[in-house]
């Protein structure tokens, strides 16, 4: 559901009063925190939907891999997970347990334990998990906390969303659906791990808002960024289906929803902004470093993974709109 739709309902919903609770849904964070003693809190999140892909062992993959994400971007480590599955009733079982075989690899990948679940029957096929990890609460990341000067990285490349949009149509090459169910299945684990050695100011990970989308949350009305379009990672089969207007409904409800927030430069081209508001699956982590921090993180990140990343804006003192795309 997009964000408009959601922002109403959540502020009807009352939240507790307990001073343990440190991270809640008021400020659109990636996950719950909740402090257990001075130094060790429980990070709580949930994520599932359809497949965006025809293997049942990828789909399951993929979305174990986005839900395990929003541990990481707190700051934290995943250590249980639960199944949560809607399978039709007529359906070959064979698929069920080809996704959730594909759920568990990352599961252990992540270092986690799989611990149960809940399955119903549905009319669709839906998968994802409800996880539980450790953080210290003196260490942990929040999407707010961007400073004027930072300099923001991006993980994982973006427009996944685009491609399995052209797939579904017959459009896309295999090249392209190879990249992007690369980086939809690679874990945020490692960059997080990398992460740990820096001072983060804020972090999020890029997912079904788009990147102006969790941009526009992580400067939560305080802070205003630039964005260098030319430096943004994007799988480039994306640009070139974008620009043949294969996009997707959600691209639009981000584009409509942000559109109030955000500038374009005039040589900006429509696919990069099309990218820009596509919603990503099991994204990657967009993070506010100090500037003199940012080379040495990046080096980092080029040097252990095998996915591209780039310093994609910074944190300006002001402009016209929230977000300025250069």
């Amino acid at each position: 559901m997009g964000p408009e739709v959601l922002a109403g309902i959540l502020a009807e919903l009352p939240q507790g009063q307990d001073p343990d609770f440190l991270v809640g849904f008021d400020q659109c964070d990636d996950a719950a925190v909740y402090r257990l003693s001075p130094h060790l809190a429980l990070v709580h999140t949930l994520d599932f939907f359809p497949p965006m892909v025809d293997d049942p062992y990828l789909f399951g993959q993929i979305a174990a891999a986005n839900a395990l994400s929003d541990i990481w971007a707190m700051g934290g480590e995943p250590k249980t997970a639960l199944n949560i599955v809607c399978f039709p009733e007529k359906m070959d079982l064979d698929i069920l347990r080809r996704i959730l075989q594909g759920g568990s690899t990352k599961v252990l990948e992540a270092g986690a334990v799989l611990a149960g679940g809940h399955t119903i029957v549905d009319v669709d096929v839906k998968y994802g998990l409800s996880v539980t990890g450790i953080v210290d609460p003196e260490r942990m990341y929040t999407n707010r906390g961007c400073r004027v000067g930072d300099l923001l990285i991006l993980t994982k490349p973006l427009g996944v969303g685009i491609i399995c949009a052209a797939n579904r149509v017959g459009e896309a090459s295999e090249q392209a659906v190879q990249q992007a169910v690369k980086s939809m299945a690679t874990l945020n684990k490692h960059a997080a791990e990398i992460l740990r050695n820096y001072p983060v100011h804020a972090c999020t990970d890029v997912t079904g808002f788009g990147f102006l989308g969790h941009l526009h949350e992580m400067l939560g009305g305080e802070r205003h960024a630039v964005i260098f379009s030319s430096e943004v990672p994007a799988i480039p089969e994306a640009l070139a289906y974008a620009q043949e207007f294969l996009i997707t409904g959600a691209a639009q409800r981000n584009r409509n929803y942000l559109e109030q927030h955000v500038q374009f430069d005039s040589r900006v081209e429509f696919s990069m902004e099309e990218v820009l508001f596509d919603p990503q699956t099991s994204g990657g982590l967009l993070v506010s470093v100090p500037k003199e921090a940012a080379p040495e993180l990046l080096a980092e990140l080029h040097g252990r993974l095998d996915l591209p990343c780039a310093i994609v804006g910074e944190i300006v003192e002001r402009e016209a709109k929230e977000i300025v795309v250069l």
